[in-house]
C-alpha cells in the first residue's frame, strides 16, 4: 500500500508505504488500515481520499464496476464510486474491462497508471506495464482501445518453484541482471521465433544436465525466454507503430524490459511506475472535484 499527501496544486507533502495488502485489508478492515496511515501523516479527518488497485475489486472494500473499453481515460477516471458510511469522502477508481468473445480482459490499477503516464492527447500509443500479470494497452486519441495481459511474473514464479526447471533454478538464484548474456541471447531466441517459448522450456533443464547450465544462468535463461516471448507475442497482436514503446515501470523489471525491447528493435519512452500512479491518482482527484481541497490519494 502506497499513501501520498498531497497539497490542493498536487504537490506530495508526505509519503508512507507498507504491506497492507488486500488479504490484510481483508481480515483487518480497509478503513482501519486507510485511517491508521492518514493518521500518521497527521490528515484532517475530512480531507478526501482517491483509491486505485485491488480496493476496488469483488474482493475489496467495494467493488467499482469495470468501465468497457474503448473508453477515454478522462471519462474512466471520474467514474470514481464513493464509499458510503464513511465520515469523509473516499473514491475508488474504477477498473477496466474488454467484452471481446475472443480476448476476454480485466485490469485495476494500471488505469491509473496509464492516465499519469503522460501519454499525448493524440496519437496511436502502445504502452508495457510489465508485472505479475504484465498488461500491454493500446491507446488512440486519448482513449483506452484495447489490451492484453501476459501473466510473465507469475509463470516465472510457477514454473521456477513448481515444475522441472526448480532443479535447474535451485532454491533462490540471484537477480537476473539485463546484461546477463543468457539473459539475452534466450530473450533473442524467443524474439525471433515470435514468442514460442513452451518449445523451449525443457532446454534449460537440459542444459543443465549436458552444458553445466548454473542456477543463476538458468534463471536468466528463463527470465529472457518469457519475457521475449512476452514482447514478441504483444508485437505480433498490436504492431510496433511509429511511437516509441511507453515503458511503465520501476527497479529491476524497468532494466529487464528496457533491453528486451531494445534487442526486439523498439524505441523505447520510460516512464517511473510510482510516479505514474501517483500523478494519475492526482489526475482522478481533478476528474473527480476534490482537487480544488486539500487531498489525499491512497
Amino acid at each position: 500500500m502506497r499513501v501520498w499527501l498531497i497539497d490542493d496544486t498536487g504537490k506530495v507533502l508526505a509519503e508512507r508505504r507498507g504491506d497492507d495488502g488486500l488479504i490484510t485489508a481483508q481480515q483487518k478492515g480497509f478503513s482501519t488500515i486507510l485511517e491508521g496511515h492518514l493518521a500518521a501523516l497527521g490528515a484532517p479527518a475530512a480531507l478526501p481520499v482517491i483509491v486505485c488497485g485491488m480496493a476496488g475489486s469483488r474482493q475489496g472494500w467495494l467493488e467499482a464496476p469495470y468501465v468497457t473499453v474503448p473508453a477515454p481515460i478522462g471519462a474512466i477516471l471520474a467514474g470514481a464510486i464513493s464509499i458510503p458510511d464513511q465520515q469523509r469522502d473516499i473514491r475508488i477508481v474504477p477498473g477496466l474491462a474488454q467484452r471481446l468473445t475472443d480476448a476476454p480482459d480485466v485490469m485495476r490499477g494500471e488505469e491509473t497508471q496509464l492516465a499519469g503516464s503522460g501519454l499525448p492527447a493524440k496519437g496511436r500509443h502502445l504502452v508495457c506495464m510489465p508485472g505479475t500479470h504484465s498488461k500491454w494497452v493500446l491507446v488512440e486519441d486519448g482513449a483506452v482501445a484495447g489490451f492484453g495481459t501476459w501473466p510473465t511474473g507469475e509463470l516465472f514464479s510457477v514454473l521456477a518453484g513448481h515444475s522441472i526447471l526448480r532443479h535447474s533454478l535451485g532454491e533462490q538464484p540471484k537477480p537476473v541482471v539485463p546484461d546477463n548474456p543468457f539473459f539475452q541471447e534466450w530473450c533473442r531466441r524467443a524474439l525471433a521465433e515470435g514468442g514460442d517459448v513452451t518449445s523451449k522450456l525443457f532446454s534449460i533443464r537440459a542444459a543443465g544436465l549436458l552444458q553445466d547450465l548454473q542456477p543463476d544462468d538458468a534463471a536468466a535463461c528463463l527470465s529472457g525466454l518469457l519475457i521475449g516471448g512476452e514482447i514478441a507475442s504483444a508485437k505480433r497482436r498490436y504492431g510496433a507503430g511509429a511511437a516509441p514503446i511507453v515503458l511503465v515501470a520501476s527497479g529491476a523489471l524497468a532494466t529487464l524490459y528496457g533491453a528486451a525491447l531494445r534487442l526486439a528493435g523498439l524505441a523505447v519512452r520510460a516512464v517511473d511506475a510510482d510516479e505514474a500512479v501517483r500523478a494519475g491518482l492526482i489526475e482522478a482527484a481533478r476528474e473527480n472535484g476534490m482537487i480544488a481541497r486539500s487531498g489525499v490519494t491512497a
